[in-house]
């Protein structure tokens, strides 16, 4: 089933990035001053994962863009989402797409990821922190697909108290089985690997348990 994509009421604002620190990465991008400039004590992030000093940089399939993340299941997990979105919801365009960011000002604990390489923000100017209802209903249903086939390993910045409905995080700290299992369930290609019929009942039922999340380690 293919949804019909009605012409986004955001669209007019522009693609411009609101933040453009990974324009011009080769392989990998330096954060030497990541917890200063990122105003985050400590040396892990919210979700429990070392802030980072360079992360690497994936492609996202089926477009021209790219992301930098923390290597291994961060990855895995986050790019597959970028992925989803950009089937489904609509076409990633340039600067849309911002994941680690060493130089990102932390005003609510969630954001602490991106300085970890454990969060994306897709199209943060057009949600930006704060607001809600940026999505079409539909898009939404789509997005809570995505949260549910990862089982949990991802939660969606519009459920926090202070929304951002462009952000995704992981919910985990390394090594937990909820990411393993996901991350698994994607290289071995049992995830979505472009459009799904995210409004099949089963998986309409399935995505209302991902409503909230509790970003554990």
């Amino acid at each position: 089933m293919t949804m019909p994509r009605p012409f986004s009421r955001r669209l007019f604002l522009g693609s411009a990035a609101a933040f453009t620190g990974l324009a011009g990465f080769a392989g990998f991008a330096a954060a030497p001053t990541a917890v200063a400039a990122g105003g985050w004590s400590g040396p892990v992030s919210a979700n429990g994962w070392p802030i980072l000093t360079r992360a690497g940089v994936f492609a996202i399939e089926g477009s021209n863009h790219t992301v930098a993340l923390a290597e291994g299941d961060a990855a895995t997990i986050l790019v597959h989402v970028a992925r989803r979105f950009h089937y489904e919801i609509d076409s990633l365009r340039d600067g849309d797409l911002t994941g680690f960011a060493p130089d990102r000002p932390v005003t609510q604990p969630y954001e602490s990821n991106y300085l970890s390489g454990t969060a994306i923000a897709i199209r943060a100017v057009c949600y930006p922190l704060g607001a809600r209802g940026g999505l079409y209903p539909w898009e939404e249903t789509v997005v809570r697909d995505i949260l549910a086939e990862l089982g949990g390993a991802v939660s969606w910045g519009g459920d926090e108290q202070t929304p951002m409905e462009s952000h995704f995080q992981l919910t985990h700290a390394p090594g937990h089985p909820v990411l393993q299992t996901a991350a698994q369930r994607i290289r071995s290609g049992q995830a979505a690997l472009g459009a799904v019929d995210a409004f099949a009942p089963d998986r309409l039922e399935a995505a209302q348990k991902y409503r909230l999340h509790s970003p554990t380690g």
